[in-house]
């Protein structure tokens, strides 16, 4: 008979595909499975606001991927300590020691191994030289330097680690510094809960009262009008009381055409500081250092072909790095060429994006627009479902390889025609209308990023 751990096990790699990868890694990531017991599944988690979360977003789909791991219905109860019988909290204890480290992501100022992410650590090159400089001036000075300070550049080149590192020095210099980092997507998730449980008090608080607020991937919230108003207030609160307020993005204020002018220009009022894709000698100093912490002795020529190979990604260099070492280990011997070469595929073969579904497609506008995937597949025409399910379509034309038959199929039976009528009725509305073709780009993205 298989254990409750086992079951839960299998019930993750269901979960995971369903839902965006931040989501998963916050939420998800929290629930410690303690017991099963007259088919209820039993989790635990610390406070009332987790458990209030996962059961609002989440909980209809814990519940089907349970239930299709061990073959009957299984319902999830999430408990904490403070409505739970004492010999649930009890059995919850007993696994505590194997749950330190996802107890410790709770951490109020960072995540789990971000606390690994210093200026130590983070390797200055021409193109990012600028941004790390600003950086390192407001975590010497906090609220006063730049503020706020907005750090920006494609995925992969270090602003989260130039944010995090900002962070750990201001908490080094200040112990008793309340920091609150969090990605935009966690902070839209918490607004929408407060405010269906009439808690908007608690949130603000939590987020108005902070020395430094650090908001990751902030342009998620723009085209979200109430969100926006929210975060403008939290935004100048902490501003005139000289609190510090870091931003990364994957552009400029000035580039994110769904955001309110009023925030672009708070945005800007502090310092854009962007950062580029690294040149060859900074690849180089990367892959270097990235070695000798893992006490990996490469040659030259083993460095330099590496960093003629991967050229835009610091993830992937080090990804990279992680794969040679681990071959090391392996065969125990020093890296060559061949080594590398096998890492690089790897590398670049794990880093495809695997097939995207129609199923996330639907499921990520659907959250996006606060309507459900059952209202997309569905028949009414009323104009908030119509243009979501539109835009569902075009970008399942865009984004994978199914025919117009087949995306009608996935939207619950409509005709190629209905699809096609879509996708050209989109296209033209994003030609004619730059926030909705920004917004798109949006979808897109985050659909992208949920791999």
């Amino acid at each position: 008979m298989q254990s409750f751990n086992d079951v839960w096990e299998k019930a993750l790699v269901l979960i995971k595909p369903q839902i965006s990868t931040v989501s998963y890694d916050s939420w998800i990531n929290l629930l410690k499975p303690v017991k099963m017991e007259n088919n209820i599944a039993y989790f635990y988690v610390r406070t009332l606001f987790q458990k209030g979360t996962i059961e609002n977003n989440f909980i209809s789909i814990i519940n089907k991927a349970l239930s299709d791991s061990v073959g009957f219905t299984v319902t999830a109860q999430i408990i904490t300590e403070s409505d739970a019988p004492p010999r649930i909290i009890e059995k919850a204890k007993e696994n505590e020691a194997r749950f330190n480290e996802v107890i410790s992501q709770q951490e109020e100022y960072i995540l789990g191994s971000q606390q690994k992410l210093t200026f130590d650590n983070f390797v200055v090159g021409n193109e990012n030289k600028f941004a790390h400089a600003a950086a390192l001036a407001v975590a010497n000075n906090p609220g006063k330097a730049y503020n706020p300070l907005f750090i920006y550049g494609r995925s992969g080149l270090g602003k989260t680690h130039l944010m995090c590192a900002i962070a750990n020095e201001i908490k080094r210099n200040k112990p008793d510094a309340v920091i609150l980092y969090i990605k935009s997507e966690e902070f839209v998730i918490e607004m929408v809960d407060a405010l269906q449980k009439g808690k908007m008090k608690d949130f603000r608080s939590k987020y108005r009262y902070v020395d430094a607020l650090l908001v990751d991937d902030v342009q998620f919230i723009a085209n979200k009008e109430s969100i926006q108003e929210e975060f403008f207030h939290t935004f100048e609160t902490l501003h005139e009381a000289d609190k510090q307020i870091v931003l990364t993005s994957d552009r400029p204020p000035q580039e994110m055409l769904t955001l309110t002018e009023r925030l672009r220009t708070r945005f800007l009022s502090g310092l854009p500081a962007d950062i580029q894709p690294p040149d060859f000698e900074t690849r180089c100093a990367i892959i270097k250092k990235k070695a000798t912490s893992l006490g990996l002795e490469l040659s030259n020529e083993v460095v330099e072909f590496v960093a003629q190979k991967l050229h835009t990604n610091v993830r992937e260099l080090e990804g990279c790095i992680n794969k040679i070492k681990a071959y090391n280990v392996l065969y125990n011997k020093r890296p060559s060429l061949e080594t590398a070469q096998n890492a690089i595929a790897s590398v670049i073969s794990e880093n495809m994006p695997s097939a995207i579904s129609a199923e996330l497609i639907m499921d990520t506008v659907a959250r996006y627009y606060n309507t459900t995937v059952e209202e997309l597949m569905g028949k009414k025409r009323t104009a908030t479902i119509v243009t979501p399910r539109q835009i569902a379509m075009y970008i399942c034309s865009e984004m994978t390889g199914m025919s117009l038959t087949e995306i009608g199929a996935a939207f619950g039976g409509k005709d190629h025609t209905t699809v096609l009528h879509s996708i050209k009725k989109i296209k033209e509305l994003i030609e004619a209308d730059p926030k909705l073709s920004q917004t798109t780009h949006d979808l897109m993205e985050n659909i992208r990023k949920s791999f």
